[in-house]
């Protein structure tokens, strides 16, 4: 039953992000991959439901982030100039990048996709340790929606132009949704250690913990931050980068 939910999720994730990059081809924009990130999971975590049964609580709460991830994403993008970062990846892959962005953009995102939703794809029956990890998931379904909503409405606000978001959430870290995502998806991984196949994929959420933290996340934003406001580097001496804390005191501004 494993090999086959497995082998069923590769399957449906490998279809699901090729239609995506047809879809990013029609449109013209390589970052349709990140609407794309959300909705794959909660595809994932359907297919295992109906194949291998997985609790409905899991495949519930995976549903839940991942709609709401992607809707956040589209709207967050909406009108506005594809994203930097893919522009600079199509540029360096020559005059026909659509292979070469197929094959190292979103073959690789289906790679990982499919790895980090492992716990979903296993979770298998239910007991206290599983409600640990629905009370983790609610923790970093706030701090991911909240801190999302909050920096929505600082961008929103014109007189916040070039300003450093400080405050809320975004006071004690500096990527209160990264912290969210990384504590959801530890909670989907308490969820599956009811079973030892379950309790054998940790290093799904230690990948998606380090993609967060040490990956594609915060370095990569960063980087582009501290070009673009002049108070980030001020802002970064005093607050913690990932884990939530209170703000270092005693800072000079920069």
């Amino acid at each position: 039953m494993i090999a086959t939910t497995l082998a069923v999720n590769a399957g449906v994730t490998l279809v699901s992000v090729t239609l995506t990059f047809a879809i990013a081809v029609a449109r013209k924009r390589w970052d349709t991959i990140d609407t794309f990130w959300g909705l794959g999971f909660a595809i994932v975590a359907v297919t295992s439901f109906v194949v291998a049964d997985t609790p409905f609580v899991v495949m519930a709460l995976t549903v839940i982030w991942g709609v709401r991830l992607a809707v956040h994403l589209h709207l967050r993008n909406h009108g506005l100039p594809e994203d930097p970062r893919y522009v600079k990846m199509a540029k360096r892959m020559g005059p026909n990048p659509a292979l070469p962005m197929f094959l190292r953009v979103y073959l690789l995102q289906a790679v990982i996709l499919w790895f980090v939703s492992l716990p979903v794809q296993l979770a298998s029956g239910w007991g206290w340790v599983s409600w640990l990890g629905v009370a983790l998931w609610i923790v970093g379904f706030a701090f991911e929606t909240v801190g999302d909503d909050q920096l929505r409405r600082f961008k929103a606000d014109p007189a916040n132009k070039g300003k450093v978001l400080d405050t809320g959430l975004w006071r004690y870290t500096r990527h209160p949704n990264y912290f969210g995502d990384a504590c959801l998806w530890w909670g989907l991984y308490l969820m599956a250690c009811t079973t030892w196949a379950g309790a054998a994929t940790i290093l799904s959420p230690i990948a998606m913990t380090y993609l967060l933290a040490k990956g594609t996340g915060k370095p990569l934003l960063e980087k582009g931050m501290r070009r673009s406001r002049p108070g980030y580097a001020y802002y970064v001496e005093r607050t913690s980068g990932f884990f939530p804390l209170p703000p270092r005191k005693n800072v000079t501004p920069r």
